[in-house]
């Protein structure tokens, strides 16, 4: 049996603090290839989500502990979805092949994530041609946009 209990979402949460992406996550599938991946992520505040999609999957998110502001963009960069796991909704399922970023909201945050494996990195075309890569300057301007976005606003390319 596996479980994931307060003190290992605490340990967690210390992990992802001390990461320089501000992030740790605890996969609960046994390998990389397994056919549904599980996993908690810790995030921090200004931890750097990049607009995606995974054009292979739909993907579960449920927040352990704390909020998190879920975008889903169309292909431009609109906002089209803005829902606040954690507050105003338990559980969100993105559709397969959907733009969306996540932006933790409190510190010690910790989200659920199921998705089809096998575990395939984000290729280069799946990430939103209109947002900063990691590490770029902008990042902090897009932290505080994801915080305040809105249905109907375009992002800040």
């Amino acid at each position: 049996m596996k479980q994931i209990t307060y003190p290992l979402l605490d340990n967690l949460s210390a992990a992802a603090k001390q990461s320089p992406r501000l992030r740790a996550n605890l996969n609960l599938h046994p390998e990389l290839d397994d056919p549904i991946q599980r996993l908690a992520i810790a995030m921090e505040p200004g931890t750097w989500v990049r607009p995606h999609r995974h054009p292979h999957t739909w993907e579960l998110l449920y927040p352990l502990n704390g909020r998190f502001v879920v975008l889903h963009f169309d292909e431009s960069g609109v906002v089209i979805d803005r829902t606040v796991l954690g507050e105003d909704c338990a559980v969100l399922e993105n559709p397969a092949g959907a733009w969306h970023a996540v932006l933790s909201l409190d510190e010690g945050g910790v989200i659920f994530e199921v998705k089809h494996g096998p575990y395939m990195p984000i290729a280069p075309q799946d990430y939103a041609p209109w947002s900063p890569a990691e590490g770029d300057a902008a990042i902090a301007d897009w932290l505080a946009w994801y915080q305040r976005a809105q249905i109907g606003e375009r992002a800040p390319i």
